[in-house]
């Protein structure tokens, strides 16, 4: 195609506000077209979109409550993070055929205003889905949750809830390669036999099959937890919370459970914050991309020496961008949740 050429573009729409369980109908595909070519003067960059992000964040952005992150406008492109190629720029620190991740939209191609929300990408060594991933801001999460905010030391003990999950799969391996005693959980066989076969769990159990999860928690864990990394809130919080032990740490990273209820579930052992001393803390990755040199000089490592494994759940076309995301909140997906929109 030419430069600057006016081509098709399909996207990927958010329908309305959302309340309860989320349906596929509640996204639909629009087709468009876009320009190649960046509007004269402009600072923008036109990227061709590789593969986008399916996040459980995603969920809170469906509903018109405030949150840490604006709701979604109905009518408008879904947002989130991709990587993608770059068609055309005025911004000088992008040039055409550069390969970057970071915020996009939900079509093929995208005119990108806020080009402070895009980052070059460093390494071509690895899949370039890794950058939405273990290389982006789920791998980012897991290292700023685990390291910077649990403190860990070798020989803990560490629980990991939704422990097949983006982030829940490399805070169990962080932990593992830190010399610590580790537990998953998650709601399949399948995934329980990836955190125990692929990613080198100590123990991990069927959440869904266990009628009392403080008792399961506390066969796993006889002495305690010194570290809880929390995915999931509610009936899981509230197991976990009387098995901690004195000084532990909960890294809040996200509530799943949560997400779909109108009214969120009570959690009723919170004295135990109290009684044994235990931090926790919540918090957003965004808060801490100044951490992301340093996290890649950890992982890249790890990953090229074969001592960190990642799994993806791979969809491929825009078509099947709903049904994967709304996936997400009954555990379709096994590992993490990309969209492969097109080749490089």
């Amino acid at each position: 195609m030419a430069d600057g050429e006016e081509v098709g573009n399909t996207q990927v729409i958010f329908r309305g506000y959302v309340s309860g369980f989320p349906n596929e109908s509640d996204l639909y595909l629009a087709n468009s077209r876009i320009s190649l070519k960046v509007p004269e003067g402009s600072k923008a960059v036109v990227v061709k979109n590789l593969y986008l992000s399916c996040d459980p964040y995603m969920r809170l952005r469906m509903s018109c409550d405030a949150n840490y992150f604006q709701p979604f406008k109905p009518g408008s492109v879904m947002t989130g993070n991709g990587v993608a190629k770059v068609m055309d720029s005025g911004h000088p620190s992008f040039s055409k055929g550069d390969l970057v991740w970071g915020i996009t939209r939900w079509e093929e191609y995208t005119l990108v205003t806020a080009t402070e929300s895009l980052f070059e990408i460093p390494d071509t060594d690895v899949p370039l889905s890794y950058y939405i991933g273990i290389l982006g801001v789920p791998g980012l999460t897991a290292y700023v949750g685990f390291y910077e905010l649990c403190t860990p030391k070798k020989g803990e003990y560490v629980y990991v809830s939704s422990a097949s999950g983006a982030v829940g799969q490399l805070v169990g391996q962080f932990a593992k390669l830190l010399g610590c005693y580790v537990v998953g959980s998650a709601g399949t066989k399948e995934k329980v036999d990836l955190l125990k076969n692929k990613f080198g769990f100590d123990e991990a159990f069927n959440y869904k099959e266990e009628q009392d999860l403080a008792t399961c928690l506390k066969r796993y864990f006889p002495e305690g937890i010194d570290i809880y990394f929390e995915n999931v809130g509610g009936a899981m919080l509230d197991a976990v919370l009387p098995n901690m032990r004195v000084h532990g740490r909960i890294a809040a990273c996200g509530m799943i459970s949560q997400y779909n209820l109108d009214k969120p579930e009570g959690i009723y052992n919170l004295m135990n914050v109290i009684n044994k001393q235990i931090k926790m803390q919540g918090f957003i990755t965004p808060s801490y991309f100044h951490l992301y040199p340093k996290f890649l000089e950890t992982i890249l490592p790890h990953i090229k020496e074969g001592k960190v494994a990642y799994v993806e759940d791979v969809a491929e076309g825009l078509q099947n961008a709903p049904p994967a995301l709304i996936g997400l909140f009954s555990g379709h997906n096994v590992g993490k949740q990309v969209i492969q929109v097109a080749m490089e």
